[in-house]
């Protein structure tokens, strides 16, 4: 099967309401037994066909009863105001893991655990890093407020840092593990603090993660 040409590159934040570390990163039953995610990216570099995505931000947000591969998970997409309806199209294409090989990328993987899709939603995204500091932060007005920062030794509080390498990952080959504190509201409502988090630099095509 021909899968379109497309390529998405640029820093993602992903939160979770995990431990620190996530279970789910390593094929392992959740830390509450369900799992509840949210996660932006800023795409610096980007295509679909001829449809150039550079510069443009999307947001998801995403609930399941229980693990991930165990299904009958909900999911809400949020895209950039500034994208055109092309732009938008090529988004979903993306997200949807249509555009995917099987099992090459989070989006195709995540897609076939889903049961409900909420209708997209075309909003004013802010996304926020510091690489220096590893803090960062991704806002919808309505929608969700995330933000991740080190992981505090809970003992001196001084900053612990842990990155974690996925040579066969299907959403990252590396990624910075960080804490996270998230609040949503809407059709999936998420709210923890000191949770699982991780920053990485996404760089996907239709095969999956580039090296």
């Amino acid at each position: 099967m021909t899968y379109p040409d497309w390529k998405i590159r640029g820093p993602e934040i992903s939160t979770c309401n995990c431990n620190w570390g996530c279970p789910c990163q390593f094929n392992s039953i959740p830390t509450h037994g369900n799992c509840r995610a949210g996660v932006a990216m800023r795409i610096d570099e980007g295509h679909y066909g001829d449809t150039r995505l550079d510069g443009l931000l999307w947001s998801a947000m995403f609930a399941w009863p229980g693990a991930i591969h165990e299904g009958n998970g909900e999911a809400l997409i949020i895209l950039d105001e500034r994208a055109d309806t092309g732009q938008q199209a090529a988004l979903l294409g993306i997200l949807s893991g249509e555009s995917s090989e099987p099992g090459a990328t989070v989006f195709n993987v995540f897609a076939a655990t889903l049961s409900k899709l909420h209708e997209p939603v075309l909003a004013p995204i802010t996304f926020e890093l510091d690489e220096s500091s590893w803090t960062g932060r991704f806002t919808v007005p309505g929608y969700i407020d995330a933000n991740a920062s080190p992981i505090a030794n809970p003992v001196t509080g001084e900053r612990h840092r842990a990155r974690v390498v996925l040579p066969h990952g299907f959403e990252y080959r590396e990624a910075e593990f960080v804490s996270s504190h998230t609040h949503a509201d809407g059709p999936i409502p998420l709210d923890w603090a000191d949770g699982h988090g991780h920053i990485a630099m996404i760089h996907m095509t239709p095969a999956g993660p580039v090296d």
